[in-house]
């Protein structure tokens, strides 16, 4: 799944099975370990299920039937599965060759189960569980859900469903846990107009009368029960053959096909790296892409075996309005959720606490992927560094988790989707292969999917294939500390001349945000060196390390090309040396010294002058990337002084007068030769300069969207979405009634959903708060709404969760239930008041499980140290504007 976020048959299975049989080992099944964790009784495995499903989608409802092929492991007398929100009838239990004897249901929706119950106890061997049922049609990305859309020819309605991470006991009664894996087979009644998608191929399809069909899909291989998919809807699809012989294809809403025709060629370059990469064929015959209008706050696509599902706004690409952004938005999450086919359907994580293997992978793969295959989009290898960066400032708080954590409820389930398990997951697994060795971890991977292939696997299960192809690395010890423990180390570097060589002392602390005083956590951290003359060392500091490098000139490098996950602080003359060279760094580095000073300063552990020294080095012609990253620290500062006009300004001033003329020498228009880089630097830079008032910028986009409204082709894609940002941002009443208008008249769904978006992004009060009331109405959409409020809060934080809070009973249904935990805290978490942690404790306390406070808690504590990490900082800006005339 991608977030707001996969290898086929062994080489062995491939030398006995065709590329694209339905490989699953169906003999014997082996009990559920007791270390994995489950919710239901040991005593009862299944091994397939046949699904029978007929949706009534006018009346929000379906029925269905199932045949479950089960295994007794020991006696019992029920069996107890899981279902929510379904009503049972006719259940029967019977054993192999056996009379169907009826079944008696019992459902307890707290714990999301339903018990059949027989008068003899169940003695061990193979049974038939079958019942009829009933369930409902959600509105949110739950089970089996609706998505209504506008075209020209009226609204339409599609079905789709969204199972991970325990919501397929919406749509059947089900062992709805990753361990209990099963082979499917599914039939669906649609209309006969109506396209029918699946995991697998159509097997048959048969009209029924009265304008219906039932369309029967091959079975899928032995897998998890969340990624089980069926859609149906008024669907067109386009398709190719890879040269496996696997059919990709991507199916969009009819009229739309065309749009989409970039991820598809993307999907068949992505999918043909993976099967050299891990060594082994995709298994299906087929792997479509489903393109659904909407949105989640939680996720922008899903990687069902198979049938990948993804929202149009990061599938599709409509030449009018999607720029060079957007087409990366749409590879790079392709290139995830490809990779989830085999890391996460082909082997599976055991349970939740190891979701990391799932998502923390596929990001891995999604980044080096996307670089490989289109480097021109990152030239400075920039990508991974920020990614690192982004999840330590998550790790650093008191609040974090580790990798692996302990998953206990569904809920709990829903809440490690987070910066944690995506992003340091893909960081720590970068450093680990550059740590081994790029061919040793291939190895290392491949011998993994080889041994747990349609199986389960557990963290430890992949160290131990890779300490096999990494011998004397002292890897599981280094893996298991950056994995089993949560938070980020902090390597102090010093350096001296001695006898004409460089004498590097490296240092372990903790780098922590709102624990300076927190005594630090042991890891074994690889690190790489780089000397003046371009020598590389690398060792692995154990608490603490040295290492000499050649001559003395020029100043040392840590953590060189910033695959390391660590922050670096360096002694003050080593700091200054560094600063001095600053240009002549590549600029990865260039971009991770910027980001490890910025983080340091913000904590104390560096003076913010620094930061703003480095920022006044960097030269007019430096890297596209290097001045978004100036840009954006540049923001991040202005950002303090939010609530105090007159500092604000002196240091606007000073931004304005550093960003104005890149922008200038960059010009509003692009020109053909423009690298992806330079496009998006231009949008950054406008977005930024219009964040801090710059009146002249904030002119231009008004005027460009005057043009716009005359004649829509004159803004350009790359441009589009930041001038649209501004002058929704800046709106006043007339403004946000023709955006308003706009939403209202537009009959494609993407840009409809984004038209809705925008009127969220008022500065102005008075147009938040109609923003806020229009989300509780039908008019922006059921997926809409809840996002609506959110991006409010983006400027209005308190006003927002007041509101929400407020409005309970109606923005629940907004939000999926598991998901509420987080979504109500999330709102509070730009707020600049004191008085908002209250509000925050008080609403978790009432409304939340105490099992399930953690993003809570995370919210009130960046809060708290925001607020007082700003008290210390400002001083310290003010004194270098002064200093610098400003």
């Amino acid at each position: 799944m991608r977030r707001t976020l996969a290898t086929a048959i062994t080489l062995a299975l491939a030398s006995v099975l065709p590329a694209h049989a339905q490989a699953s080992p169906p003999t014997g099944m082996a009990p559920l370990a007791e270390s994995v964790t489950t919710q239901l009784p040991r005593s009862v495995r299944p091994s397939h299920y046949r699904i029978e499903v007929t949706p009534h989608p006018a009346k929000m409802a379906f029925d269905g039937h199932v045949s479950i092929e089960l295994e007794v492991l020991e006696a019992t007398a029920q069996v107890v599965l899981q279902a929510a929100d379904l009503r049972f009838a006719n259940s029967t239990l019977a054993a192999a060759g056996g009379k169907p004897v009826p079944a008696r249901v019992s459902v307890d929706a707290g714990n999301q189960t339903a018990s059949f119950h027989v008068d003899a106890p169940l003695v061990p061997g193979r049974y038939t569980l079958a019942t009829d049922y009933s369930g409902v049609i959600n509105t949110q990305a739950n089970g089996l859900f609706a998505l209504d859309y506008p075209t020209g020819a009226g609204s339409r309605r599609a079905l789709f469903t969204q199972f991970e991470n325990s919501d397929a006991r919406r749509f059947v009664p089900s062992w709805d846990e990753p361990a209990y894996k099963a082979t499917f087979d599914l039939a669906i009644t649609v209309p006969e107009a109506e396209m029918a998608v699946g995991n697998m191929p159509v097997a048959s399809s048969t009209a029924l009368g009265n304008g219906l069909k039932r369309v029967v899909f091959q079975t899928t291989p032995k897998m998890s029960t969340y990624l089980l998919f069926v859609a149906a809807g008024d669907f067109e699809r386009a398709a190719l053959t890879d040269a496996n012989g696997t059919e990709i294809g991507v199916i969009t809403q009819k009229g739309k096909v065309e749009q989409a025709r970039y991820a598809l060629e993307g999907s068949r370059d992505v999918l043909r790296e993976y099967n050299d990469y891990f060594g082994m064929p995709y298994p299906l015959p087929k792997l479509d892409n489903v393109a659904a209008p909407g949105s989640s706050q939680f996720f922008s696509a899903m990687e069902n075996w198979g049938a990948i599902f993804t929202f149009e706004h990061t599938l599709m690409v409509d030449p009018a309005v999607s720029g060079v952004s957007d087409k990366q938005r749409v590879f790079s999450v392709a290139a995830h959720e490809i990779a989830h086919q085999w890391f996460g359907n082909l082997v599976t994580m055991a349970w939740w606490d190891d979701l990391w293997l799932n998502e923390g992978f596929a990001s891995w793969m999604e980044d080096r992927t996307t670089r490989k295959l289109h480097p021109e989009w990152d030239v400075n290898d920039g990508g991974a560094a920020m990614t690192s960066r982004g999840a330590m400032a998550r790790d650093a708080y008191a609040t974090t988790h580790p990798i692996v954590q302990h998953v206990a409820t569904v809920e709990q389930a829903s809440q490690a989707f987070d910066g944690i398990t995506y992003g340091k997951g893909a960081a720590v697994i970068a450093m680990f292969e550059d740590y081994v060795g790029a061919d040793a971890w291939r190895e290392g991977v491949r011998s993994y999917l080889r041994a747990h292939a349609y199986d389960n696997a557990v963290t430890d299960d992949l160290w131990r294939e890779m300490d096999r192809t990494a011998p004397g690395k002292r890897f599981v010890e280094v893996a298991h500390d950056f994995t089993v423990q949560p938070g980020v180390p902090l390597i102090r570097a010093d350096s001296q001349c001695v006898d004409g060589r460089t004498q590097v002392t490296l240092a372990q602390g903790e780098y922590s945000i709102d624990r300076k005083d927190k005594a630090p956590l042991r890891w074994r951290v690889p690190v790489t060196v780089r000397g003046a003359d371009g020598t590389v060392v690398r060792t692995l500091v154990d608490g603490s390390g040295a290492l000499e490098l050649p001559g003395c000139a020029g100043p040392v490098l840590v953590n060189a090309g910033q695959k390391g996950y660590y922050r670096t602080l360096y002694a003050p003359a080593q700091f200054k040396a560094l600063g001095q060279g600053f240009a002549r760094l590549p600029v990865v580095d260039q971009l991770g010294v910027m980001m490890d000073a910025s983080a340091l300063a913000a904590v104390g552990l560096q003076p913010e002058s620094d930061v703003l020294d480095l920022v006044a080095q960097v030269l007019a012609d430096a890297a596209p990337d290097l001045w978004q990253m100036v840009a954006g620290t540049l923001g991040g500062l202005d950002a303090l002084f939010n609530g105090d006009p007159s500092r604000q300004a002196a240091f606007r001033a000073y931004a304005r007068a550093r960003l104005s003329p890149v922008l200038q020498s960059l010009g509003w228009d692009g020109r053909e030769d423009d690298s992806a880089q330079t496009r998006q630097l231009r949008s950054g830079l406008i977005g930024v300069l219009s964040t801090m008032g710059d009146a002249q910028v904030v002119a231009e986009a008004r005027r460009r969207f005057d043009a716009f409204l005359a004649d829509p082709e004159s803004l350009s894609p790359d441009l589009r979405r930041t001038v649209l940002g501004v002058v929704a941002r800046t709106a006043d009443t007339a403004t946000w009634d023709r955006l308003h208008a706009l939403a209202k008249t537009e009959t494609s769904s993407m840009v409809r959903d984004q038209y809705y978006g925008l009127l969220a992004l008022a500065k102005d009060t008075e147009l938040a708060r109609r923003a806020l009331d229009m989300a509780l109405t039908d008019e922006p959409g059921a997926t809409s709404s809840a996002g609506m409020i959110a991006s409010v809060a983006r400027e209005h934080a308190d006003m927002a969760f007041d509101f929400a809070v407020a409005h309970r009973g109606q923005v629940d249904r907004l939000v999926d239930s598991t998901s509420r935990a987080r979504y109500y805290p999330g709102l509070a978490r730009n707020s600049d008041s004191p008085q908002m942690v209250d509000r925050v404790r008080a609403f978790a306390e009432q409304h939340i499980a105490a099992t399930s406070r953690r993003d809570a808690e995370t919210v009130i504590g960046g809060i708290q140290t925001r607020l007082k990490l700003r008290a210390e900082r400002k001083p310290q800006i003010d004194a270098w504007l002064q200093k610098n005339g400003y």
